[in-house]
């Protein structure tokens, strides 16, 4: 073997290796969910398959959509009321991702028993907001806000750091398959294209709202102790990429600031990342 064939196998390796260990807890046992082209729910040709398929993007949009989702009150209330998530966010970040894994890559069956853990789960999930207002995360209204909160952050960083000239009507094709799931779950309404997707976020944006509680969720998940070293700077740049991904008003509510003039050097850096993960992958 050619020496520096054999230095890019071993980068390769430990670069899988870092990667796979922050997504699978392997002292339970888990390991890398197995693609099944024809047993799963879309194919390999479905753009569902071609975005969920980054693991830089998906990293991205997957922090951008749980700065999104916290904005809502009761989807917070949720989390805060009946989760680990403050005491084991690597853990839930963790779940949130097998579960896509799952849906996108497993079989139809695979897919079907993870959609109706989650929905058994979310039938104990009910509580009272602090201003008296009942709330329950089966509500579909509810989990509207978190399907399309997925699924455009999720597209949206697969276009800046992957296809930036990603036609509309795949984009389209893509809001139209991932509803696949969020019909299964229950939501309701369901966004079936960009346009749809963008229409519902503007209506729900009233009913948003920051306080002391999603301050302190916000803070933790950008906060959060890196794994390891090795994974430090990448998590670094996957969380100012989130921020940076983040709409404007969300930013604001927030109350937190884009790169500046460091924006190009973030988005650079992040592509950068994305490159060397798809190179280690491919």
């Amino acid at each position: 073997m050619n020496p520096a064939d054999g230095i890019a196998k071993r980068l390769r390796g430990a670069l899988i290796g870092q990667v796979r260990a922050v997504f699978n807890d392997q002292a339970r046992g888990e390991k890398p969910v197995q693609r099944k082209p024809e047993e799963s729910l879309f194919g390999a040709r479905s753009v569902v398959w071609r975005v969920h398929g980054d693991v830089t993007t998906m990293m991205v949009g997957g922090v951008a959509a749980l700065l999104l989702q916290m904005l809502h009150p009761a989807v917070l209330a949720g989390v805060w009321d009946h989760s680990a998530f403050r005491g084991d966010m690597l853990g839930r970040l963790r779940r949130t991702a097998r579960f896509i894994a799952v849906t996108t890559y497993g079989s139809a069956e695979e897919a079907g028993a993870a959609i109706a853990r989650v929905r058994e789960v979310h039938t104990r999930v009910k509580g009272v907001l602090p201003d008296g207002t009942p709330y329950a995360a089966d509500d579909p209204r509810l989990l509207a806000w978190v399907h399309v909160t997925e699924a455009v952050s999720f597209l949206d960083a697969w276009m800046r750091y992957a296809e930036p000239g990603m036609p509309m009507a795949d984009q389209d094709r893509y809001f139209a398959d991932f509803a696949r799931i969020a019909e299964a779950l229950g939501t309701d309404p369901i966004p079936r294209s960009r346009a749809e997707a963008d229409a519902l976020i503007a209506a729900m944006r009233p009913e948003l709202l920051v306080d002391a509680r999603t301050r302190e969720v916000a803070r933790m998940v950008l906060d959060q102790p890196a794994p390891s070293l090795a994974v430090a700077p990448v998590q670094a740049l996957t969380f100012g990429a989130a921020v940076d991904l983040l709409p404007g008003w969300a930013r604001t509510m927030h109350g937190l600031s884009g790169a500046g003039l460091a924006t190009p050097a973030l988005r650079i850096g992040t592509r950068g990342v994305a490159r060397t993960l798809r190179w280690a992958f491919r």
